[in-house]
């Protein structure tokens, strides 16, 4: 859906300017001191808002394709849940694994990891078996290219338990019952945990995000309000974002850090957003269905005209936000390495901010096209063996 790839691809971006801004800080710049410290702020500091946005779409997006799927979510058939996730999530991360373990080996400057705080072993432990956080939380910060993966932990540990949860508890009620119980456990973590990184990304201070996500495509499911209720939604919903992630002095003065409710403002206006895009693409796009060929053929059409549109390149980033959240340090670090040593001032930085998120897309999009989606169909079809997996990746309807 175009609203729901131009979601994601702020989010991307703002992941990518923010860790562009780490080594390269924008507010040292001509532009930066035109820019002041509260536009600098928003732009460049970011990147974790992003993640948690991209919580909630995950939980949007992988609950609505279960229920389009199997009917209900206590119908999900485990096996293919999981074989689907396997295939849309492991080759990029093989690939990775893959590409750090040659470059720690190599002893590639920024690639490698410190033995006083992890081993190559340790990292690919926890990397395949999703507690990269936890191990980061215990040790400290791996390389910018692992401790990416501190996310992706988070998301598929949840994805463990969710159809076990669906198809145990069976009625709607006890599971929307079950996730709400992470509303409330998420705040509470994060302001009672006392190691800060695991407050911020724990499981648990995390989780809430992707279960509200997913209470909101139940909601989206239910409810079919009106034109003037769907703006409303998207409105209230933008509005909160906003509020905290642009107005962050005053969403502070509001103390609702203190209670760990200021990410909770963030997701639930993510989530309001979310159903109301849902809800005005479900009225726009009426009952007809077509098949997967046509369904494919019209999607590449569309795209090919969203990219020369405004915000076309935003949901074309949206598009392809997984690969490049993977492999946007493959880019950052050499175009720093380039820029520190090519003699040119500090006001030339804003060149490399643009040049340096259009090489990660790029890259992102490379991976994706040529080895990331080919294996993700290819995978589907002879796990699953079904018409039906390439149906769902031709519909572009899997997160």
């Amino acid at each position: 859906m175009q609203g729901i790839d131009l979601l994601r691809g702020l989010c991307i971006v703002a992941v990518v300017l923010h860790h562009i801004n780490l080594r390269v800080r924008l507010d040292k710049t001509s532009l930066g001191a035109v820019m002041g410290t509260a536009a600098s702020r928003i732009l460049f500091w970011s990147g974790y808002n992003g993640v948690i946005v991209f919580f909630v779409i995950s939980g949007f997006l992988i609950t609505t394709w279960s229920i389009r799927r199997w009917g209900t979510l206590a119908q999900i058939s485990r096996r293919q849940f999981y074989l689907m996730r396997f295939a849309r999530i492991v080759p990029c991360l093989f690939g990775l694994l893959a590409i750090l373990s040659i470059f720690d080996r190599l002893g590639v400057p920024r690639f490698v990891i410190d033995t006083h705080r992890s081993s190559l072993p340790r990292a690919l432990l926890a990397a395949l078996t999703f507690h990269i956080n936890w191990l980061e939380a215990r040790t400290g910060y791996l390389p910018a290219s692992w401790d990416v993966l501190w996310s992706l932990s988070i998301e598929e540990v949840f994805y463990i338990f969710f159809p076990l949860v669906c198809t145990l508890l069976r009625k709607q009620a006890l599971i929307i019952a079950f996730l709400c119980c992470f509303l409330i456990i998420g705040p509470w973590a994060r302001v009672h945990t006392q190691n800060q990184y695991w407050a911020d990304n724990g499981y648990l201070s995390c989780m809430d995000g992707i279960a509200l996500g997913c209470l909101a495509a139940i909601a989206a499911t239910k409810f079919r309000p009106g034109k003037r209720t769907r703006l409303a939604l998207g409105i209230f919903g933008a509005l909160l974002w906003i509020f905290i992630d642009v107005f962050r002095m005053a969403a502070f003065r509001t103390g609702l850090y203190k209670v760990g409710l200021d990410i909770t403002t963030l997701e639930l206006g993510a989530a309001l957003l979310l159903i109301a895009l849902q809800l005005g693409f479900d009225s726009q796009a009426g009952p007809k269905s077509l098949d997967a060929k046509t369904s494919s053929r019209i999607g590449s059409a569309i795209r090919a005209q969203l990219l020369f549109s405004p915000a076309g390149w935003l949901r074309w980033f949206g598009r392809n936000s997984y690969e490049i959240y993977l492999t946007h340090m493959f880019v950052i670090w050499p175009m720093f390495f380039l820029f520190q040593h090519s003699g040119v001032t500090i006001n030339a930085a804003p060149g490399l901010f643009v040049i340096t998120t259009v090489l990660a897309g790029l890259l992102g999009w490379t991976v994706a096209r040529f080895y990331s989606e080919p294996c993700n169909r290819w995978l589907r079809y002879k796990l699953v063996q079904g018409r039906d997996a390439g149906k769902e990746i031709a519909a572009g309807s899997t997160a």
